[in-house]
């Protein structure tokens, strides 16, 4: 393949940018942010896990705790009347009045019961209430990172994109005036060798693999036209002669 000097030359351009669009692809894949981002989502997703189910605890002893006072209610209820009818004297029953005494006896420790499993209840509603104002502080702290970390993502895409778009129009001007079957040839070696088609001959060592070249392949350089589209035997990248290959 033949292309004269100057336009080998702007080929090593096209290189250059197809290089830089890849690292601003690298750069924006690679952002810190996205780490960050990535693992704050999943202690939110925990946190939200653990509120869910601390709320649903809260909840089932409220549930718990209403029941628990209805039947207070309910045995304090039946403990009054009892004593409104042993206070007016309506029992004359010795047998009745010993039922009804031990009645009361037995609503007083059922009371006490109840409302010993109430002051549990309430001990441990406190506990859940201060647990669930911890995870939601928790939550919000992390949600802050969380946001801070993708306002920075979201500006550091806008950088990157306009550094791409304005990059991809240089290409897209640059492109189209290279032979195209040069940019042909290079695009197919690109696309198999780590983004790179084309590299400089540079003291002798190919830019593209970073080797030096042999005698003999140096000297077939050498002795090839200035327009013959040469390539590195080693990587087999288009090869580009500049002032500083050494021949």
């Amino acid at each position: 393949m033949k292309a004269d000097p100057a336009t080998q030359l702007r080929l090593l351009d096209l290189q250059a940018l197809d290089s830089g669009l890849d690292r601003l692809a690298a750069r924006r894949r690679d952002l810190p942010e996205l780490a960050v981002i990535a693992e704050r989502t999943k202690v939110i997703d925990s946190l939200r896990a653990d509120i869910v189910r601390v709320e649903t605890e809260i909840s089932d002893l409220a549930r718990g705790q209403r029941k628990l006072d209805d039947e207070i209610d309910l045995v304090r209820s039946r403990a009054d009347r009892d004593r409104r009818r042993l206070d007016a004297g309506q029992v004359s029953n010795a047998r009745e009045l010993e039922n009804l005494q031990s009645e009361l006896a037995s609503l007083a420790r059922r009371q006490g019961v109840l409302e010993d499993e109430a002051l549990e209840k309430m001990e441990a509603a406190e506990e859940l209430d201060a647990r669930l104002a911890k995870l939601v502080a928790e939550r919000d702290r992390v949600q802050a990172e969380l946001d801070s970390s993708a306002a920075r993502r979201d500006e550091a895409f806008a950088e990157i994109d306009a550094q791409a778009a304005g990059t991809r129009k240089e290409r897209e001007t640059l492109a189209p005036v290279l032979p195209a079957p040069l940019v042909t040839l290079y695009e197919r070696i690109r696309s198999t060798s780590n983004g790179v088609g084309a590299a400089k001959l540079v003291r002798r060592r190919c830019e593209g693999c970073h080797l030096e070249l042999s005698g003999a392949d140096l000297r077939t350089v050498a002795a090839s036209p200035a327009d013959e589209v040469v390539r590195c035997e080693e990587c087999r990248r288009i090869l580009v002669r500049t002032a500083e290959s050494g021949i």
